[in-house]
């Protein structure tokens, strides 16, 4: 089984279903299998053969459906590059990943144009009219043959490469088989109910491994639709909704957040959805009240994992939102185990904080070249995932924090997630990052990095005076700098190491 026989099944089961809508486009499954085999057969005549690394860079569109798949086909891996990515980010990525081609969209090409004059091995294609350069995706779609290409490979072949966002320096290449993108979308299958009337919306970025593995190819398991959209607003998610009649989303909570504040929510008809999906991030009680209200909806759902486990690992259902909201669930997905551990690797007893750790096939084979890393992290079949949580009296998970962020001072654990949580309560701050910053006599000093939405005369002053009474002492920050913005990347993750290395320069 690999996904390329996938897209064949499919294209002789449902010929004539809807497998890609765009704005624009409607294809079929059999219009989408033919494209596919027109592009791999052109790409077999680049010399493009198995093994192979092919990069994509593309926004949410049909051409990245096609690519995907059709540089699959011929047993080469996919790389999906972030869409937000630029220049220098792009060829570390390209360098690292030993890509023999890249791909990209018109809508990003001048962040990208300048590629090929860094690199005379790699060969690069553009959606669009060719240019010096650049290869036209378009012309060899036309010159391919439609010839079915048989794809032989099987689920412990490689198959793609997906790069981390890199907080903690360069991004890092994970590996997955067929096995462990196979295993997490029939986790989806089966956890959210798809089916091949199931209509996916994709707004969020299909170069990250929930939307890609969790949704695009677990509708692709089922013959569902995919409705790919190539970028997100909260115009767009209502309209298209109403429109497609869709059934299933995922995306960030900010996308639900944001979309609430819509003033015309209620004009539109969301009853078609039956999967509210988040992930990236818990909701508070308070926003998913909110968020349900302004949705009319009660099907809300919470998934939590991480790259490297494909993704799998925890989540929270329907029921558990009023009463467990904030939490991840209280229980591993299908196809998963989880297990809370210490520092020595022995469970921890419920209201311990321990390390999250994951079991299951869909974890990735591990980072590409980079051995040292993987022996880190993947000891014994279980991934260790650098997350803290603790577990409630009623089995329910709560993150606490990345245990790379827990500041020790005075031997004592401060996990800055707490203090970040509360400082954003206030309603003059509209970002806050804390770190440990060195001490000679306590080891470390907890420090805040405030963005204001307004002014303060005395920042210590006004911080401290907010945190009293609501966390102890010792965890309120003692230093304190406002900044214009926090160091984030592309994808809005913040990097603290850029302030960590600001602390030590």
């Amino acid at each position: 089984m690999n996904i390329p026989n996938l897209l064949a099944v499919m294209s002789r089961k449902y010929p004539n279903h809807e497998g890609i809508v765009t704005p624009s486009e409607r294809v079929t499954y059999s219009e989408w299998n033919e494209a596919v085999n027109r592009f791999a057969h052109s790409l077999e005549e680049l010399g493009v053969k198995k093994g192979d690394k092919v990069a994509l860079q593309m926004p949410n569109t049909k051409e990245f459906l096609i690519a995907y798949v059709a540089v699959q086909r011929i047993g080469a891996l996919s790389v999906p590059i972030n869409a937000r990515l630029i220049g220098q980010e792009v060829m570390y990525i390209l360098d690292d990943s030993d890509a023999s081609v890249f791909i990209t969209h018109e809508l990003i090409f001048e962040q990208v144009r300048h590629l090929p004059e860094q690199s005379s091995e790699i060969e690069f294609i553009k959606t669009g009219s060719a240019e010096s350069g650049w290869l036209s995706l378009e012309d060899l779609l036309a010159s391919g043959s439609t010839t079915e290409i048989k794809c032989n490979l099987t689920e412990d072949d490689d198959a793609s490469i997906l790069y981390t966002s890199g907080t903690t320096g360069n991004p890092k290449g994970v590996l997955f088989t067929y096995r462990s993108i196979l295993t997490v979308a029939v986790t989806i299958c089966v956890e959210m109910e798809l089916k091949p009337e199931s209509r996916i919306l994709h707004m969020m970025p299909l170069s990250h491994s929930a939307p890609l593995h969790l949704f695009m190819v677990a509708g692709l398991y089922v013959g569902a639709t995919h409705v790919v959209v190539p970028t997100f607003t909260p115009d767009l998610l209502l309209e298209t909704v109403s429109r497609e009649k869709t059934t299933h989303f995922f995306g960030a909570p900010i996308a639900y957040l944001t979309t609430s504040k819509h003033p015309d929510i209620e004009n539109y008809d969301l009853s078609s959805m039956k999967y509210w999906i988040y992930g990236a991030a818990p909701l508070s009680k308070e926003e998913v009240i909110l968020i349900k209200n302004r949705f009319a909806t009660d099907r809300l759902i919470c998934v939590y994992g991480l790259t490297e486990a494909g993704p799998n690992g925890t989540l929270l259902g329907f029921d558990d939102h009023e009463e467990k909201a904030g939490s991840i669930g209280n229980r591993a997905a299908l196809n998963c185990e989880i297990r809370l551990v210490d520092e020595n690797g022995k469970d921890t007893v419920p209201g311990e904080v321990g390390e999250i750790i994951l079991r299951g096939e869909g974890n990735m084979k591990g980072y590409y070249k980079n051995e040292e890393e993987t022996e880190a992290v993947l000891k014994d079949g279980w991934l260790y995932t650098g997350d803290m949580a603790r577990q409630d009296k009623d089995g329910f998970y709560w993150m606490i924090d990345r245990k790379k962020d827990i500041i020790i001072s005075g031997g004592v654990n401060i996990y800055p997630k707490e203090i970040e949580n509360l400082l954003l309560t206030h309603p003059l701050i509209s970002d806050v990052a804390v770190i440990g910053t060195p001490n000679p006599d306590w080891g470390e000093t907890v420090k805040a990095y405030v963005v204001l939405d307004g002014k303060v005369e005395n920042l210590r002053e006004e911080c401290e005076e907010f945190l009293q009474g609501k966390i102890a002492d010792y965890k309120i920050p003692k230093l304190y700098e406002e900044l214009e913005e926090l160091p984030r990347n592309a994808t809005g993750k913040l990097q603290k190491q850029q302030l960590r290395e600001q602390v030590t320069e």
